[in-house]
């Protein structure tokens, strides 16, 4: 979290009043209409700015495999220890986190978690999950890995994947 997205949320200021500040304070570029329009590469940029307000740190997953001094492949990213298993399941092009406050439910002691979260970003022209394209088919696979194991993952032209309904999602701990 970063410090002003903890003071708006201390301040209760709204994810668009955020944006427009984000805006002029040079932060992010013009801010779409769902995307509208926009590359993958854009989307993603627009998602990582949008995250903080609602409690999301993604970063950028860079994935593939480069040859070292002696020619032998590197493989970096998620998920992405062979080509192999890189055929199967290919993780998002962005990582990181939703993060929030919750009552241990035995003691009630307030309790910050981060729950595990993936973003596949596409341009926003696009027309949606084809089972019929490996590439997404792998993606797709990854997304229900996440989301069996109690992450949060999507695809997305523009707009986060639904989180957690934090009962307090605030830079402070919740009082008893």
């Amino acid at each position: 979290m970063s410090v002003l997205s903890d003071w708006a949320r201390r301040h209760a200021v709204g994810p668009h009043a955020m944006f427009e500040l984000y805006e002029l304070m040079g932060f992010t570029p013009e801010v779409p209409e769902v995307c509208k329009g926009k590359d993958e590469s854009y989307v993603q940029s627009f998602l990582r700015l949008l995250g903080p307000p609602l409690g999301y740190n993604l970063a950028r997953n860079n994935r593939g495999a480069l040859p070292n001094e002696k020619g032998v492949p590197i493989r970096f990213g998620l998920w992405n220890d062979t080509a192999a298993l890189d055929k199967v399941c290919k993780s998002g092009d962005l990582i990181g986190y939703q993060s929030g406050w919750f009552r241990d439910y035995e003691t009630a002691e307030p309790v910050k978690v981060a729950v595990f979260s993936m973003v596949e970003c596409k341009r926003a022209a696009w027309r949606g999950f084809n089972p019929d394209d490996p590439r997404e088919a792998a993606q797709q696979r990854c997304i229900s890995m996440v989301l069996t194991a109690g992450g949060i993952a999507s695809f997305s032209t523009g707009e986060l994947p639904e989180g957690v309904r934090f009962p307090a999602l605030t830079s402070e701990p919740p009082r008893l």
